[in-house]
């Protein structure tokens, strides 16, 4: 597989990752670097495990995993949508705040971006494709898109104040659906 082609479907998967940090970014009250550390490192190095897991799993993890994934990504999702939007109309203390980039609502997050790493990692399993040089582009793109939309969910939050981490719910709630429709609409 030629590179513009490989960093191509890199960059299409990182482009939930992308979505999802921006939202996040928004709906802290304050971030620093640790916080933008934690998310894009876990996210590049879950798009590339899962494509590594995918790979080898093959078809039998396929099958196994494609029964639940979509539910429980779009259940993800939409648990965080809701929960981001519901603490954008709390006039309370800010410092009780959720933070997304910790603990297990990072480990879902990430799962939750990764799902179609792991499919893509069984579909270069399946047609003998290399491993360890795709799994590296494919998290380091992760990576950087996830800091760069970081980035820009917080110069978001900046100008728009509370409407940004709405915006960022209705983002992850949308991301979650779309993933949901997609494979029940694939399924018929």
């Amino acid at each position: 597989m030629d590179s513009l082609t490989l960093l191509g479907i890199a960059w299409a998967l990182a482009m939930d990752a992308f979505a999802v940090s921006a939202s996040v970014a928004a709906s802290l009250p304050r971030v620093s670097g640790r916080h933008m550390f934690r998310l894009a490192w876990h996210f590049g190095l879950f798009q590339a495990g899962m494509f590594v897991v995918g790979w080898y799993g093959g078809s039998a993890l396929s099958s196994v995993i494609s029964a639940l994934d979509h539910w429980i990504a779009f259940s993800v999702l939409l648990f965080l949508g809701v929960r981001m939007i519901r603490g954008s109309f709390d006039k309370g203390e800010k410092h009780q705040h959720h933070d997304p980039t910790r603990g297990w609502s990072l480990v879902a997050l990430s799962v939750a971006t990764s799902i179609d790493a792991l499919m893509v990692g069984v579909s270069f399993g399946v047609i003998g494709l290399s491993i360890w040089m795709p799994a590296l582009l494919i998290g380091l793109v992760a990576l950087l898109l996830s800091s760069v939309g970081f980035r820009l969910g917080r110069t978001a939050a900046s100008y728009m104040g509370p409407w940004a981490e709405r915006f960022g719910g209705l983002v992850l709630m949308a991301i979650g659906t779309r993933i949901l429709v997609q494979h029940l609409g694939g399924m018929g």
